[in-house]
């Protein structure tokens, strides 16, 4: 019985229900006398112990007879004290290990507690001892203290004079009764979990009792130490008063309990109810609420209209809260249910509340690379796209101006409660740097900035905050073909341009730098005229003609059918070659030149034509003769060309 009732022995011993026997060994007869001698003994703690699981025994009385030859009277007295002696000593050990009865509770009062016992008064002799850890709750505090009234079993006395007692047996022994008829009637009782051991929990229900983990709920539980110090109501399943085992089981009171809430939950659920559940447990998607005996699942879709990015946003473990079931699967047993539908959709009405051009203010939910989230109420959001943040294009993202948790306020571009989207606009709320920039920077007004951005079709240059312009790649020289603006600028270049036009609904701001300097076409135009013959030089050629520099920057085309030599021959028009020209074709709008080779040689032959008239009169008088304006009429081709060979060869 010591064994059963050490505090410290939780699991060494397997269960069993079997009902043992303790048997009482003889102990031998004493024959040698030097052997039998009376000795005094000692009691350590750790005697007491041995002593306490050792078995039972009990000593029968020693026959000794008298040796021949000796008086009888010293030795007879020895014999009958050491028998007497023998007799007490094996009735102690029967006593400590026999089983306690109510006769031996004694009542007592606490005197003083020690580090190491409780005193107490138990109204013999000597004051009792109480081992201190006997008396100690779960968080290691004395449960009595000075002048408590207090049962007690007196196990024996010490070798000093005072009483061993046993707490625990006491309170054992006022519990079995109770125990007993709870094990039988199968009835709850209630107790208080002390500690955690292996595989379970000891709980105190009057004695140490065994909870295994597995019959503390109904779902395995992974932290036992949660419950440490916690009432609850448990069931006895296994008990044996003599070894003083006592198991208990919570598990098989939940699942009745359970299964009777279950039935009467389904007597009343159905699709569109609306119950109150407690919340069990939560996860990423959703919770799972207890409707009474069976769960149902809150999606997190379902819990709220507006965002949540986990439901312990919205509810925690041990929560009641109000559902409605959603849908009801009563084969299966599944159950989904809803928080949000117990209230109305905000987007119903949400046109009516939030009209076009309305200033609304909000709390920035979320910042992406196109915009920001906007909560105006719980479940309706609003996106600020980044182009509507600002009248700037320097934003690079639109955490640069705005983080989660911001209070801002904007105003209402547009609803659509199908889709369930509103857009709003900061920028809006700000002045329009582009409304008044025509006033600014009137067409041709010279303005100077920084190159902020190069493209392949021109560079934006920024003129005030907000304000940029664009150089298109035809506007930086009058005179250089530039394929590529990086040709004459670079990023951060502070150049001068002038203003070409504005579109502010557009957004577009036209700028120039070729313009600050003077026109090359007009200068051209207003020099030169058709008929007038230009040198040029062959740039380049294509299937219709040539293209002539025939001036810095200005580009005159010479068409096929006139690139021929005044003797009729194609003229051969390679790049890098130089000609005369004559103009044959202006038009200032369009800043076209045509040119022509075949002209400016028609024009040649024209002159030596009357130059050989000329010279043959001159002849025709020196010879006296009158017939030259007769033979000049009828001069041939052939007389031309005899002439200009007779005037290679005199030179």
């Amino acid at each position: 019985m010591a064994e059963v009732l050490n505090p410290t022995h939780t699991e060494s011993n397997p269960l069993t229900t079997e009902m043992e026997t303790l048997t009482l060994e003889a102990a031998p007869e004493t024959t040698d006398m030097h052997n039998a001698a009376p000795t005094e003994t000692t009691h350590s703690p750790e005697t007491e112990k041995a002593q306490a699981h050792s078995a039972p025994e009990t000593v029968q009385d020693a026959k000794l007879e008298t040796p021949a030859g000796e008086e009888s009277t010293g030795f007879e007295d020895f014999a009958a004290a050491l028998a007497s002696f023998d007799r007490e000593q094996a009735a102690a050990k029967e006593a400590e290990t026999a089983e306690p009865t109510d006769e031996d509770i004694v009542q007592g009062t606490v005197i003083k507690l020690t580090d190491k016992h409780v005193v107490v008064d138990v109204g013999r002799k000597s004051e009792g001892l109480i081992p201190i850890e006997q008396v100690l709750d779960h968080t290691g505090q004395p449960k009595l203290k000075a002048g408590d009234p207090v049962e007690v079993v007196i196990v024996r006395e010490d070798g000093e004079g005072s009483y061993i007692l046993n707490y625990e047996k006491a309170a054992q022994l006022r519990a079995w009764d109770s125990i007993e008829k709870a094990h039988n009637d199968k009835t709850p009782i209630t107790g208080t979990v002390t500690s955690r051991v292996k595989g379970g929990l000891m709980v105190d229900i009057g004695i140490k009792a065994f909870l295994p983990g597995s019959q503390v709920e109904v779902r395995p539980v992974r932290n036992l130490d949660t419950y440490i110090g916690q009432q609850l109501d448990v069931r006895i399943i296994k008990l044996n008063k003599k070894r003083g085992n006592v198991v208990i089981s919570r598990k098989e009171m939940l699942e009745e309990q359970q299964a009777a809430e279950r039935a009467k939950t389904l007597e009343t659920l159905e699709e569109g109810s609306i119950l109150t559940g407690t919340v069990k447990n939560l996860t990423e998607y959703g919770a799972f609420v207890d409707l009474g005996g069976i769960d149902g699942l809150l999606h997190i879709t379902d819990m709220s209209w507006g965002r949540l990015t986990h439901p312990r946003d919205l509810v925690n473990v041990g929560d009641e809260i109000q559902v409605r079931v959603l849908k009801f699967d009563k084969e299966k047993q599944r159950v989904s249910l809803g928080f949000k539908q117990l209230t109305p959709d905000p987007w119903l009405d949400a046109t009516e509340r939030y009209p076009i051009g309305a200033r609304v203010r909000g709390r920035i939910l979320s910042v992406t690379d196109y915009g920001a989230f906007v909560e105006l109420e719980q479940g309706i959001e609003g996106l600020v796209h980044v182009s509507e943040m600002t009248w700037s294009k320097r934003m690079k993202h639109p955490s640069k101006l705005v983080k989660p948790g911001d209070e801002v306020e904007t105003t209402i571009l547009s609803v659509n409660p199908p889709d369930r989207r509103i857009s709003l606009g900061m920028k809006q709320l700000l002045e329009n740097p582009w409304e008044h920039l025509e006033e600014k920077y009137a067409a041709g007004t010279q303005v100077e900035g920084r190159v902020r951005n190069l493209t392949d079709f021109g560079a934006f240059i920024e003129i005030e905050d907000g304000i940029d312009g664009l150089v298109h790649v035809s506007n930086m020289s009058w005179t250089k073909r530039i394929k590529h603006p990086s040709e004459v600028l670079k990023k951060g270049d502070k150049v001068k341009a002038v203003v070409l036009g504005i579109e502010p609904e557009n957004r577009r701001l036209s700028l120039g730098i070729k313009q600050l300097e003077p026109d090359v076409w007009d200068t051209f135009f207003a020099q030169h005229r058709v008929g007038d013959v230009v040198h040029g030089k062959v740039l380049r050629t294509a299937q219709f003609g040539a293209f002539v520099e025939i001036a810095e920057g200005v580009e005159g085309l010479c068409h096929i059918s006139e690139a021929v030599e005044g003797h009729g021959e194609k003229a051969n028009l390679e790049p890098g070659t130089e000609h005369d020209f004559k103009i044959i074709k202006m038009n200032e709008e369009e800043k076209k030149v045509g040119l022509s080779l075949r002209a400016v040689g028609e024009d040649a032959s024209r002159a030596e034509v009357e130059h050989y008239k000329e010279t043959t009169r001159s002849k025709d008088k020196q010879k006296g003769g009158s017939s030259s304006d007769k033979s000049s009429s009828t001069t041939t081709l052939g007389d031309l060309m005899n002439w200009k060979r007779s005037e290679r060869e005199d030179n």
